[in-house]
């Protein structure tokens, strides 16, 4: 059995936050020859059921984000889906609850480690921020956004996919109009 193979069956065995309100379900993708990482927040509730991450309308848009259709988003050997959470963690007054951090400090940097292959790693929501970039500080997500080029290619960071920010799309169309194409150009690159 092959060290990540080895992760991956103690990843989905983890039961460290066994007081989760579906329970602990660890949903992630990933191999030592993923060219793309999605370093996100935490699996949503349909995630949590159906078991596949970014099945619903939110991967729909990432997937347009990213110029690929199902069969390269779900191949593991192209793109990793490491949330900074790996299980759904309920519900709050504004939407699904942050991310468990006692996630990432047990698996975070044993799984990065295990990547040796990326050429992306694509930084969605505040969490995620946080942890991959931190000397970004208090910047509003917006701001963060908007500093693309000084990372690119090597990383991107984005807004979350989900059909909420459709607002914030509309306000900012020099995203969809500057990052998109350049993403999809990276990714055309590394896939």
């Amino acid at each position: 059995m092959s060290d990540q193979s080895d992760l991956i069956t103690r990843i989905k065995a983890c039961t460290i936050c066994n007081d989760l309100p579906l329970g602990p379900k660890p949903i992630v993708q990933l191999s030592p020859e993923a060219k793309v990482l999605i370093a996100g927040q935490a699996p949503g509730q349909i995630t949590h059921k159906k078991g596949v991450p970014f099945d619903d309308p939110s991967g729909d848009r990432l997937r347009d984000w990213l110029g690929i259709n199902r069969e390269i988003f779900y191949d593991a050997t192209k793109l990793a889906v490491v949330p900074m959470g790996f299980c759904y963690p309920g519900t709050g007054k504004s939407g699904d609850l942050p991310p468990r951090i006692e996630c990432a400090a047990q698996w975070r940097e044993e799984v990065l480690a295990s990547m040796t292959s990326l050429g992306l790693t694509i930084i969605i929501g505040r969490y995620a921020i946080d942890w991959h970039m931190p000397d970004m500080g208090k910047k509003t997500v917006t701001e963060v956004v908007k500093t693309w080029r000084e990372h690119f290619p090597k990383r991107l960071i984005l807004p979350h996919p989900s059909p909420r920010n459709n607002r914030w799309l509309k306000q900012n169309p020099w995203f969809e109009q500057e990052v998109i194409p350049q993403l999809q150009k990276r990714v055309k690159e590394l896939i």
